[in-house]
């Protein structure tokens, strides 16, 4: 959700912190903010200022609304080589001047920027009101500058302050401390929200997301739960909060390339992801397809055939369009492999006290890899005693140091925050996956033979959908003015009506309802008129004649009805059709779900929203 940038070396870091900033945009934000340090002849000039004449001062900018904003009030004189940013998104008091981070002491001395939630943090602001401390926000955050300046007293080190005051509380957090009587360094730490140092020359970079990075350095380190660094230009050390113990950290390369964060001449960041499918999915299909087996070989699941052989069912775990594409993945997993297998909220997996079973093979689902409800789930089914496997896009997430193997995507950096090529990527993971146990199990060379070359059919065909665009814009045109759209499909097509119906409301806000095909006549028919169309998912498959007769139901209360399949019906049946190329028939929902994220897209273009930032909306969920 919310983004943290930090920088400390020779460089000013005012102009590095607000590009780090509006490289972090795409996660979600009202509001953003930063702080540098600075030995200064007068006391820092800004929001906040500490220090008196040729002492080390804090300057300070933050504010409701964009980072272009922000910059804008930045002076060209912002002088300071230590500094940290941030963008939030409101959970505690609503987005102004003065809930946007840093939050700062009394004394204006300790500056924080935090992403989570302090569950306790009503409590200690009573405490520390009790104590005289004024409060000047509705945040959570702003209990921690209190804390952690009351703990720094005179001799205390930052990073002794940070950990003893973080003992007390209770919730989750990434955070990144600066103090102005100790500018050589920043204070990070991490609990359940992403933190990630960036290794530079004589130089260094703490961030929420490697996107804050790339532009600077390839090297990385990730934290864990529980974990903090100090952060110094010459390097830095981790240790842990509950004892300061020392820890061992080995930097990893980043993979994404800078160019991957620009639009590279597209409209937004969600058309371009769209059509980086084809690529991305050549990528996350690269070594895996074993045509002389005629399965898929997946190193990193680290378990061989016999331990893959014992699973005797799989339940997959994700939020939002990962929660969808474990739908989709579960009946490629039940039809290739033969195994049961089951797709379910993350959000609410923990909190049904789950039964974990010896013989289920548990997968999580995320493409930031930092999903916190599917985090959380990762380590209920941990603690007591499951097999996990993460399917995530991100390299060195947590979720995937968590899980005891998986995949990783390949897709590369996706930044809209609706997921396109992550959700496509991922469904064609698990489409390796049930390929994988089908092989171990009972799925026959052949069959075997026909989804590896289906696969590998893939990225041309989704080039071939792709080149319907202008077609699919003008439909999306004629429908974008409705108040609502019902997606419908059976079996195959169920996942996908529900992915579709999940991107169009996402990006333009029209009211999106997703319903198997056969429960309309259950209740929801009563909704079909001539102002509900409804795009039905109708594959020529062994149910085409069954989605057909819905067609007709629809058509007979007056609804219009936008087919997506391979066969166009009667006219009388379906006032519109995008036709898709047809693939092995398992296969066909990864394509089928590819002019629905045109749809949404062209649909939110024509009603003029931020398609990129869809309102209330965040990339990457570390909270609750």
């Amino acid at each position: 959700m919310c983004g943290i940038v930090a920088y400390v070396g020779s460089r000013d870091a005012a102009p590095i912190l607000l590009e780090g900033l509006a490289r972090l945009e795409y996660r979600g934000y009202d509001s953003a903010g930063i702080a540098v340090a600075a030995r200064s002849q007068a006391a820092g000039t800004g929001t906040g200022t500490g220090g008196g004449a040729g002492q080390a001062a804090l300057k300070v900018r933050k504010s409701k609304g964009r980072v272009a904003e922000l910059a804008a009030q930045v002076p060209a004189r912002f002088a300071g080589r230590t500094g940290i940013g941030h963008t939030r998104w409101a959970t505690h008091g609503v987005p102004s001047d003065a809930n946007s981070h840093p939050h700062l002491d009394q004394s204006n001395r300790i500056a924080v920027v935090h992403n989570g939630i302090i569950e306790n943090a009503d409590e200690l602001r009573a405490k520390l009101q009790a104590d005289g401390v004024v409060f000047t926000s509705e945040t959570d955050t702003e209990v921690l500058g209190h804390l952690i300046a009351s703990l720094a007293t005179d001799g205390v080190e930052l990073e002794d302050a940070v950990r003893a005051a973080l003992k007390g509380i209770v919730g989750t957090y990434g955070i990144a401390v600066l103090d102005a009587q100790q500018p050589d360094r920043i204070v990070v730490a991490r609990n359940g929200s992403p933190i990630v140092l960036g290794i530079g020359e004589k130089e260094m970079f703490a961030a929420s997301d490697v996107a804050a990075l790339v532009r600077y350095t390839r090297q990385v380190v990730h934290l864990d739960d529980g974990e903090l660094a100090t952060v110094r230009a010459d390097g830095f050390n981790t240790f842990t909060q509950e004892d300061a113990r020392a820890t061992a950290k080995q930097p990893s390369i980043v993979d994404w390339e800078e160019a991957s964060y620009d639009t590279a001449g597209h409209a937004h960041f969600l058309v371009k992801e769209i059509h980086e499918q084809p690529a991305s999915v050549e990528r996350t299909l690269s070594g895996r397809v074993d045509e002389r087996f005629s399965t898929a070989h997946l190193g990193g699941l680290n378990m061989d055939a016999r331990e893959a052989r014992a699973f005797r069912r799989v339940k997959i775990l994700g939020c939002g369009s990962a929660y969808y594409s474990g739908e989709l993945g579960a009946q490629l997993i039940e039809e290739l492999a033969r195994i049961p297998a089951h797709a379910e909220p993350a959000s609410e997996f923990r909190y049904r006290n789950p039964v974990i079973e010896a013989d289920t093979l548990y997968i999580a689902v995320s493409q930031s890899g930092e999903t916190y409800d599917t985090l959380a789930a990762v380590q209920e089914i941990k603690r007591k005693g499951g097999r996990v496997l993460g399917v995530v896009n991100t390299v060195g997430s947590a979720i995937a140091r968590e899980c005891d193997g998986g995949m990783y995507l390949h897709a590369g950096p996706e930044i809209s925050v609706a997921s396109t090529k992550a959700f496509t990527s991922t469904a064609v993971a698990f489409a390796l996956i049930a390929l994988h146990l089908g092989r171990v199990h009972d799925l026959s060379p052949a069959d075997g033979q026909r989804i590896c070359a289906g696969l590998k059919a893939l990225p041309d065909q989704i080039r071939e959908i792709l080149n319907q665009e202008k077609a699919i814009a003008d439909l999306a045109a004629k429908y974008a003015n409705h108040t609502g759209m019902m997606f419908v499909g059976r079996v195959r097509g169920w996942p996908v009506a529900r992915e579709g119906a999940q991107k169009l409301k996402e990006v333009s806000y029209v009211h999106a309802e997703a319903y198997p095909a056969s429960e309309l006549k259950h209740g929801p028919l009563a909704l079909i008129g001539p102002d509900l169309p409804t795009v039905a998912i109708v594959p020529d498959d062994e149910l085409r004649d069954k989605n057909l007769t819905t067609l007709g139901e629809i058509g007979a209360r007056s609804g219009p009805v936008l087919m997506v399949g391979h066969t166009a019906p009667d006219p009388k049946l379906a006032e519109d059709t995008i036709l898709v190329p047809r693939n092995e028939p398992e296969l066909d929902p990864i394509l089928l779900g590819i002019p629905l994220q045109l749809l949404a897209y062209h649909a939110a273009v024509a009603l003029e929203r931020d398609v990129d930032k869809p309102r209330n909306l965040a990339k990457s969920v570390t909270v609750e």
